[in-house]
């Protein structure tokens, strides 16, 4: 979040797999001559696609280190004593160098989307805080954002006395200015992990994953976190140590900023985000002016189309109201990429605007908001029609929140039970669980309306309750839930069943 509006919005599937930065050990299912690339299977339910710029320099090399450790021939992951084999020709044939049924070391570099199985690449790199290990190279390269001439020929000359003989290294921006012992830290974890993925795959069986990216929290914190981060809040105490632990590793100093969340209400509703997702994941997303962006999603591509509103009135003339709603659109469809982690092809209809100075500034407006992207993206000038046609790379699978609630009761039959009934539902089922089973210690999460009619008032629903069944009803506000929802809880904080009928 910035200044409490949500920037991303990421989830993590507890059972997925073929996560970006995962290594498997497939086996080469079919060579395409045509495609010059090879289908290969790593456990999906569609074979993994390998193209032969994705096979990297050093492939016969990894292919030799793969066979060795399998046989059992080598059982270390450092490569100083190895006799690289010659690389490839950059512009050769699959079938030339890989054959049918082989087993081969893959990492994922876009996760399935859609139809497609994952895309792989057999150009390994482990990626850390500050660096990058590359096994089998034998280079150092420095993120062209790093531009200051010392600093750069600083981290070249530390990382080519620090790296071990054939592993490259690619120094990344956070790198700046930090001292040895980081860098080296850094460097040694990724050596570690290198030597861990090679042990699991001496024992590995074709399709296994033998080495995991770390989990999402953990892997958005190592790309992300800077400076400006004030705060990071986590509401289990598992994955509180965790990521605790994690930044001690990375960052010591901000460790400080990692808090536990212990609030009765649940997380997203203290910070105000539930109530965000609802109104930004919809078809319709509003912009503070009074227009509006309808987003509609398609196989190809996304289409955004912007909309005045009751702007247009509000202006002394038209070009004024285009180049105002535009200016206030682009920020919103910047952060909508990110928030919705759209990828692919991109077409805005901005609206028209006469003046060739305001389509330049307009493109200038989009580019800068989308500066602090860290996927690649390519931004194309108006059309004549007024269409801005942006790219945008994408590895994951775009992120979809349905935001239309299916009505509680009819689960989108169409007829329901009179809304007004609900709060029949709900005493007659608090009747039952506090005088036939005798719980206590109840609680109820409701809709903030159902929640304001409970509580409102000194003599309040709830204090009726207290006075009748001699025990405290805790409510608790949940704008997940639908208008007739709610939720009974026992004193542990479980979920007890209970009939939505009045």
């Amino acid at each position: 979040m910035q200044n409490k509006r949500l920037l991303e919005y990421h989830e993590e599937e507890l059972d997925s797999s073929f996560t970006v930065g995962d290594l498997y050990l497939g086996t080469v299912k079919k060579l395409s001559s045509g495609l010059n690339a090879a289908f290969v299977d790593v456990g999906h339910e569609k074979d993994g696609f390998l193209h032969y710029q994705d096979l990297g320099p050093n492939i016969n090399s990894l292919n030799k280190l793969v066979k060795d450790v399998i046989a059992k021939r080598v059982t270390t992951g450092r490569l100083s004593g190895m006799k690289l084999e010659p690389p490839i020709d950059k512009i050769g044939k699959i079938d030339k160098v890989l054959t049918k049924n082989a087993p081969i070391l893959v990492q994922v570099v876009k996760e399935p989307i859609s139809t497609k199985g994952p895309r792989l690449s057999c150009d390994i790199s482990i990626a850390g805080r500050y660096l990058v290990l590359v096994p089998f190279s034998d280079g150092v390269n420095l993120s062209k954002k790093i531009t200051d001439r010392a600093e750069r020929s600083r981290l070249m000359r530390l990382m080519s006395s620090l790296k071990p003989q054939n592993f490259g290294v690619i120094v990344r921006t956070v790198a700046q200015d930090k001292d040895v012992e980081e860098l080296d830290r850094d460097l040694q974890n990724s050596l570690a992990k290198w030597d861990q993925a090679l042990k699991s795959l001496s024992e590995a069986k074709p399709r296994d994953r033998v080495l995991g990216e770390m989990n999402r929290a953990s892997s958005i914190l190592r790309d992300m976190l800077n400076e400006s981060f004030e705060s990071i809040t986590v509401d289990t105490r598992e994955s509180y140590d965790e990521i605790r632990d994690y930044i001690h590793t990375i960052a010591p100093e901000k460790e400080k900023i990692v808090k536990l969340y212990s609030g009765k209400v649940k997380v997203f509703e203290a910070l105000g985000l539930e109530k965000q997702l609802k109104s930004l994941f919809g078809r319709s997303v509003s912009l503070p002016g009074g227009g509006y962006l309808i987003i509609e999603h398609t196989e190809a591509l996304h289409v955004i189309d912007v909309n005045s509103g009751n702007k247009s009135n509000s202006e002394e003339d038209q070009e004024a109201t285009a180049i105002s709603v535009n200016r206030e659109a682009a920020k919103e469809i910047a952060r909508q990429l990110r928030l919705r982690d759209m990828g692919g092809i991109i077409v805005v209809d901005f609206i028209d605007m006469k003046k060739a100075e305001n389509k330049k500034l307009l493109q200038d407006i989009m580019r800068d908001e989308m500066k602090p992207e860290r996927s690649k993206f390519t931004i194309l000038p108006l059309t004549k029609f007024g269409l801005m046609q942006i790219t945008r790379q994408r590895v994951r699978p775009e992120m979809n929140i349905v935001t239309r609630e299916v009505c509680p009761t009819c689960g989108g039959t169409g007829t329901i039970q009179a809304s007004v009934l609900v709060t029949d539902v709900i005493e007659n089922n608090l009747d039952y669980i506090l005088t036939k089973q005798n719980e206590r210690g109840i609680s109820i999460s409701m809709n903030p309306f159902l929640y304001a009619y409970y509580t409102k008032g000194i003599y309040s629903k709830q204090m009726q309750w207290y006075m009748k069944y001699k025990t405290w009803v805790k409510i608790i506000k949940d704008s997940s839930l639908g208008m007739v929802n709610f939720k009974f809880f026992n004193r542990s904080g479980e979920e007890i069943e209970v009939s939505n009928n009045a």
